[in-house]
């Protein structure tokens, strides 16, 4: 869990800032309010209806959540994506995962793998959510992997269930 910790290539500020927020310490409102005895507001600066906890900024306010949650899932996405293709032996224009745009359709060398990003899936029911992230099908073994990434705060991850289709 706090394996970053060991490799030592950050700066000290920055870890203390991620121990921080890990630790819920960070200087928000709601911290300021509560924690400190100050006499602000502890309403969320963004929205002004919930109070501005760690857990609120990160994962639960209305106001991020239309842009900036979208943006986060989208690079892990595409993260996620770009060691796919690598594993899989697919040819990526890019060298580094941040640059990678991942593609609709990636097939490997040989033909062997095919990684879909963001294609709908057809059953023969209706489902709500059809449209995983990335689909791996091994067309050798004809089998297919769905991976749905979902990027939730602590306790969030109740909320969230492993679909099948």
């Amino acid at each position: 869990m706090f394996l970053w910790l060991l490799k030592g290539d950050l700066k000290a500020e920055t870890e203390s800032e991620i121990v921080a927020a890990q630790d819920q310490a960070l200087q928000t409102k709601y911290y300021a309010t509560k924690i400190l005895n100050t006499e602000t507001d502890s309403k969320c600066r963004f929205c002004q209806q919930f109070d501005e906890t760690i857990d609120h900024i990160i994962a639960a306010c209305p106001i991020l959540a239309k842009e900036q949650y979208l943006k986060r899932h989208d690079r892990v996405s595409a993260q996620l994506h770009f060691n796919v293709c690598k594993e899989t032996g697919v040819q990526l224009d890019k060298k580094h995962c941040y640059d990678h745009v991942p593609k609709s359709v990636e097939t490997s060398q040989g033909g062997k793998v095919t990684i879909l990003c963001n294609q709908q899936v057809q059953t023969d029911r209706t489902i709500p959510n059809n449209k995983p992230d990335i689909i791996i099908c091994n067309n050798e073994k004809r089998t297919c992997m769905l991976i749905d990434v979902a990027i939730l705060g602590d306790r969030n991850v109740i909320k969230k269930k492993l679909r099948r289709f």
